[in-house]
């Protein structure tokens, strides 16, 4: 399923005397239908797929926010796109030919409005459908009725009112095979013919060229200069195109790069690409003749799309951050190693960095850049590569490492192979502060800094250490068994986004490509806020609340345990670990989610009912 999932923390906790019990759930939903898969949007709505179709719950209110059987059974995996980012899921049936759309609604989860039906607003098929967040519009191609014939067409519509905004009407065989590029005075749209830019308030044709196969375009901020990408026929390698305000060529000839593009920024000396490009599964000699599996990296003149690179970085490998910074760039590789290029082309460090493989974090700090990998950490000088801390921090392969910032004293704390190191901000000065024996075989997998201390968990224990790393309480909870939701959550922490195309997401206006500062945890969610802040709608300004308000779990997590009379979940004290709140289900093994941020509890109790309890009381 295209969707993503909220932050989802389950662990597990046991019985204490003083323990609120609270068995009554606050909503009852009954589906009318079996249900299939449950999802946590980041707007807190539920999203339930069933026999019948697709239906929603909304925290705190009676009754299904809406229950859409139009199109009978959705498959998650093929029918069903949850936007990440946006209060909006996609349904979609499929007709005959490869690729083509019979039937398509969009809804917006938050207020249950059905903002576009295919069929109701006389679209025969659909080849594409595009949110343009940042307008609060929606872009439609496609085949749709006119009179008695069915034409290529392209409709604007309002995302809030789902009202039609203007119509194109393709005359001819002519008919959309790109993704259109939305300008303030008109649309690009890739066609069959070539490109072409009309004017979508009087439908008039501004102008035209004869570049084909194009498969989307990007404009920088002024839209005088634009770059149209084409994938070749054996999608081995990509051509870029540049062209100006007019449509006209302003490169003698396309650029064309190893690969397909993965990532990409506009910059004042032009425009720079990462491509990868993958195995060719040869073996033997041919393999040897064949391009090496890595990304590539390329710097293209604006003026003339030269390469500006005599000779390009190497990377042996994919590249996994990408940074445009004030004298040059900077990128992490997935397979270990960090360099820096001018944009002249010169190695900005003395060599390249080694690193551990799996770049979890690249950041800056007051003393340079802090690097976390599966393997090992340092701070390195941004100007030369040289290392600040004279030995890196090194620990086993770790599947998991948390990170965050103790600003009271000033010093970086990492988790990794169930030992917690201290970090000095200042001198670099590591020590390990202890090493952390849960109980039931994990290990933990998450840290916080708290005023009360430094909090570790896991999946069933919570540990809360002082300063120093002391111990100063520890909670295990045996866990009753995994479940059919709850086995697929548990222990799961994932950021709220999905990953978006190189093109939409500079569409979108991220800054996806220029590197931040590291940031303790409790200042990344306004952060991951603050991308959504500029799209003018009443429905993601409801979702914003989610990230600005205090979360469910700020100072408590919600745990599922065995207790004395069944199953049941459990509300700890992050401070204390006592037991604020018990909620008994009484089933050996329960479906279920946990909402974090909104904090309620959603149990399957049988095939067509979900009930909800408000775990903040």
């Amino acid at each position: 399923m295209k969707n993503f999932k909220i932050f989802v923390f389950l662990l597990a906790g046991t019985l204490m005397l003083n323990a609120q019990k609270a068995e009554t759930p606050d909503q009852n939903y009954d589906l009318g239908a079996k249900i299939g898969e449950m999802t946590i949007t980041d707007g807190g709505t539920v999203i339930v797929t069933t026999n019948d179709g697709l239906a929603a719950i909304k925290p705190g209110q009676e009754g299904l926010l809406f229950n859409f059987t139009d199109y009978g059974k959705i498959n998650p995996e093929t029918e069903l796109e949850i936007v990440s980012g946006a209060p909006y899921v996609i349904v979609s049936k499929a007709g005959f030919g490869v690729g083509l759309v019979k039937k398509r609604s969009i809804i917006d989860y938050m207020s249950g409005k059905t903002i576009f039906n295919a069929e109701e607003n006389g679209w025969k098929s659909i080849s594409r459908t595009k949110l343009l967040l940042s307008q609060n519009r929606l872009m439609v191609t496609g085949q749709r009725k006119v009179g008695m014939l069915f034409p290529q067409a392209l409709a604007m519509y309002d995302l809030a009112s789902g009202k039609e905004l203007s119509q194109y009407i393709f005359k001819g065989t002519k008919a959309v095979m790109g993704t259109p590029l939305v300008l303030s005075d008109g649309i690009i749209i890739p066609t069959t013919k070539g490109l072409m830019k009309v004017d979508m308030n009087s439908g008039k044709v501004i102008w035209e060229n004869e570049l084909k196969n194009i498969g989307w375009m990007v404009a920088d901020k002024t839209e005088k200069d634009i770059y149209a990408f084409a994938e070749t026929s054996n999608r081995k390698n990509t051509k870029i195109f540049k062209i100006g305000a007019n449509g006209a060529s302003t490169w003698a000839e396309e650029r064309k790069v190893k690969g397909q593009i993965s990532n990409f920024e506009i910059i004042p000396q032009g425009i720079a690409v990462v491509s990868d490009v993958a195995d060719s599964g040869k073996k033997g000699l041919a393999k040897l003749a064949a391009a090496k599996a890595e990304s590539k990296i390329t710097l293209l003149s604006a003026a003339n799309g030269v390469d500006l690179w005599e000779k390009a970085p190497k990377t042996q490998g994919y590249v996994q951050h990408f940074y445009i910074m004030d004298d040059g760039i900077l990128f992490g590789i997935q397979e270990g190693g960090i360099n820096k290029v001018a944009y002249d082309g010169t190695t900005l460090f003395k060599k390249p960095l080694k690193t551990g493989e799996n770049i979890l974090t690249m950041a800056t700090t007051p003393q340079g850049l802090i690097y976390i990998t599966s393997e090992d950490a340092n701070i390195v000088n941004l100007n030369t590569g040289d290392q600040i801390w004279k030995k890196p921090l090194k620990f086993k392969r770790a599947n998991r490492v948390s990170s965050d910032y103790d600003a009271k004293n000033d010093k970086y704390l990492i988790l990794a192979d169930e030992k917690l190191f201290s970090i000095d901000a200042n001198s670099g000065t590591s020590e390990l502060l202890m090493e952390a024996n849960f109980d039931g075989k994990e290990d933990p997998t998450d840290i916080e800094v708290r005023d009360s201390g430094i909090l570790l968990s896991s999946d069933q224990n919570m540990m809360l250490l002082d300063w120093d790393g002391k111990l100063k309480w520890h909670e295990y909870k045996r866990a009753p068994g995994k479940s059919a939701f709850g086995a697929v959550l548990a222990g799961a922490m994932a950021l709220a986004s999905a990953t978006a195309s190189a093109s939409a997401a500079y569409e979108a206006g991220y800054e996806r490509n220029y590197i931040g500062q590291y940031t303790a945890r409790g200042e990344r969610l306004n952060n991951m806020a603050q991308g959504m802040a500029n799209i003018s709608s009443a429905s993601v300004a409801e979702m914003l609340k989610r990230f600005t308000a205090t979360s469910a779990t700020q100072d408590a997590q919600f745990v599922l345990t065995k207790l004395d009379d069944g199953v049941g979940l459990m509300k700890l004290d992050k401070d204390t670990g006592d037991v604020e709140k018990e909620i008994l289900i009484k089933d050996k093994k329960p479906e279920y989610k946990v909402d974090e941020f909104g904090g309620v509890l959603y149990y399957k109790p049988n095939d067509k009912t979900i009930y909800a309890y408000d775990l903040k009381k």
